[in-house]
């Protein structure tokens, strides 16, 4: 099958790769080449994970995995059963890639180096006999009977029978204009995966400080989300920020990255139950507020800040503190009122919301549902999620069912 035929998948990123070698393999007999607009490959593989590629998590079950797609839930959460987290784990064991799982989930190359992932995608495509063309633009696509003509943008033309896109996420919706000829639904594109910019920088020279378990609440919008939380020194991040940003990308961007968030420093307690706390210790105990950092769950250095903020002296003790400044004391800890004055990028994994509509794509084959022999795959899609591995699995998912090239 496919004797002779021209496969093209336009992206050199992970999705890419992983159609394009999958293709390989099902159809030996084919000609299976990437194009890739700019000068390098697997440039996300890279940087992900500090370097070291989180290529999945650990979660087997496809219902609580698709849990974690703002976009795209319901659509992957089929395709998981295609080909699921341990179809992946077992796929780079059996391409000699071994997946560590640490204590949050993420999954790692043993090695604890994307180049691992990059080698492997590198050499077992070489060795499918598989091309790859660099600086190579894809401008307009357009079919005629069975066959799609490539226009590229220094001028030739590539004629292929089958033609998988995996170009990843865009800034603007300009960038999916090759595709113009197809009158597809493009939802448009956001930023996904941002940490929050505090307009008062205050609290950032406690920049470092982290806590393990905190409730994240953007005010006026029914968004909230738990888990750990990092001061930087531009403003907030960590899983908790991560995550919010992504489930609340379109409300966000709506507010031009203007609003309002409330934060519980420990998800342990809320106001009302850390009062009743505070006010028992208060009558059996002698300590002084400096010594409470422990039992409040929180690191010393932002106790101190919470302290100066409600204008308690560290040394006083607790026993000698009214009522009404420990009720303060309470407010501030469990919902410290921050206003939030734009974005930053997280690192250099850039995700976005937005992309080609899911309803023009049939989800058990990844192909355009308005064009036959036409697929798509990652982020190119209206599909994104959130931080610990996710973004790669729909990659590796989708491009696996559409390297099937079914019908």
């Amino acid at each position: 099958m496919f004797e002779g035929k021209i496969i093209v998948v336009i992206g050199g990123g992970a999705a890419g790769y992983f159609a394009a070698i999958n293709v390989a393999l099902n159809f030996p007999l084919a000609k299976v080449i990437i194009l890739e607009k700019t000068g390098k490959t697997l440039q996300k593989v890279k940087v992900s994970g500090g370097g070291r590629c989180n290529v999945t998590n650990h979660c087997f079950d496809n219902a609580q995995l698709s849990k974690n797609y703002p976009r795209g839930e319901k659509e992957l959460r089929q395709a998981f059963y295609q080909f699921s987290v341990s179809d992946t784990i077992a796929w780079f064991q059996n391409h000699f890639v071994e997946l560590i799982a640490e204590n949050d989930g993420r999954m790692f190359p043993s090695t604890n180096s994307s180049q691992t992932i990059i080698d492997c995608f590198e050499k077992t495509f070489t060795n499918l006999h598989g091309k790859v063309f660099l600086n190579t633009e894809v401008v307009n696509i357009s079919k005629n009977e069975d066959e799609f003509r490539l226009n590229i943008k220094t001028g030739e033309d590539i004629i292929a029978h089958k033609v998988i896109i995996t170009s990843g996420g865009f800034n603007q919706i300009s960038g999916y204009h090759f595709l113009k000829d197809f009158n597809l639904s493009i939802i448009k594109p956001l930023p996904s995966l941002f940490t929050f910019n505090l307009q008062d920088k205050s609290i950032t020279k406690l920049m470092g400080v982290s806590v393990p378990d905190a409730i994240v609440k953007i005010k006026n919008i029914n968004f909230q989300n738990q888990g750990p939380l990092l001061i930087t020194h531009w403003g907030l991040s960590g899983p908790a920020v991560l995550k919010l940003s992504a489930f609340a990308a379109i409300d966000l961007a709506s507010l031009n990255y203007n609003f309002e968030i409330e934060v519980n420093w420990n998800a342990n307690y809320s106001a009302e139950t850390l009062k009743q706390f505070l006010i028992k210790l208060k009558n059996t105990s002698a300590k002084v507020w400096a010594s409470l950092y422990a039992e409040l769950g929180i690191p010393k250095r932002l106790h101190e800040y919470l302290l100066q903020e409600c204008e308690l002296n560290e040394s006083k003790k607790l026993a000698e503190t009214n009522n009404k400044l420990i009720e303060q004391f309470c407010q501030l800890l469990c919902a410290h009122p921050f206003k939030i004055k734009g974005k930053t990028t997280f690192k250099e994994e850039f995700v976005t919301c937005g992309g080609i509509d899911l309803k023009e794509v049939n989800f058990k084959t990844m192909e355009c549902k308005k064009v036959p022999g036409l697929y798509f795959a990652g982020e190119v899609l209206n599909v994104d999620g959130v931080t610990g591995g996710f973004n790669f699995q729909a990659a590796w998912t989708t491009s696996y069912i559409g390297a099937q090239l079914k019908r």
